[in-house]
């Protein structure tokens, strides 16, 4: 996992430091630097850095009112001089604070503590992701519940009082109504084709007009839902 890094310091030489330590590790990239606080809100705007070097002591906005317009999950990591800025800096949620002047070592324990920190955050969401790609529907008998996993999904058919979701590996019958599963499906992964079809965007081979492509199944496209459909589709043409 590589780190995009934004250097923001009105000293050059502290730039050229923290330039030199970033080329020594093998997961940090050096976007850009600066020595103007007013720049650095565009370059910060431009990379969406992972990381942020950040100097205390800035002309026109000081470093400390910098990272208060700093938003998203941009790690910040205070430079300077002057060691009575880390209590304020810490209760702005820094990650590190480095006093100059910065030892490679110090550097490397603040960066990989980044690292760690970006490795949780990720690990996290994608387990926040994985918990969020599947339902339950009920089947036959009274309590007896299916797990349905949204990247098995081909299409689901409405059949009278019956919603039949096709999966690739099996046909699970449930008793629903189609609306129910098209308000509670993602919009992102389903759309609605017809009246009676709702289909998985990436399941579709091909599409017409007036069909639609599930694998080897030809499903009709109403004209009701054909604009939106192909709206969908055009999304992703290249």
């Amino acid at each position: 996992m590589n780190l995009k890094c934004l250097i923001i310091d009105d000293e050059p030489h502290a730039l050229r430091i923290l330039e030199k330590y970033i080329r020594q590790v093998p997961y940090l990239e050096c976007e850009a630097t600066t020595t103007k606080s007013i720049e650095a809100l565009q370059l910060i705007e431009k990379f969406s850095p992972d990381l942020i070097f950040l100097d205390i002591q800035m002309p026109d906005l000081t470093g400390i009112q910098l990272s208060k317009l700093i938003s998203g999950d941009v790690k910040v990591i205070f430079t300077t001089a002057y060691a009575q800025f880390a209590v304020e800096g810490f209760e702005l949620n820094a990650t590190d604070y480095l006093l100059k002047p910065i030892s490679f070592s110090r550097f490397l324990e603040a960066v990989e503590k980044v690292k760690k920190l970006k490795a949780e955050n990720r690990h996290n969401s994608n387990e926040n992701e994985a918990s969020e790609n599947f339902f339950f529907v009920k089947t036959d008998g009274k309590n007896k519940f299916q797990k349905v996993d949204f990247s098995e999904i081909l299409y689901l058919e409405s059949i009278r009082n019956y919603v039949v979701i096709h999966t690739k590996h099996e046909q699970i019958v449930t008793y629903n109504t189609l609306k129910h599963f098209e308000e509670n499906l993602p919009s992102e992964k389903f759309i609605k084709t017809h009246k009676s079809y709702i289909v998985s965007i990436a399941k579709v081979s091909k599409t017409d007009t007036s069909e639609v492509w599930v694998g080897d199944d030809s499903l009709p496209l109403g004209d009701t839902y054909r604009h939106t459909f192909f709206e969908k589709i055009r999304e992703r043409r290249i």
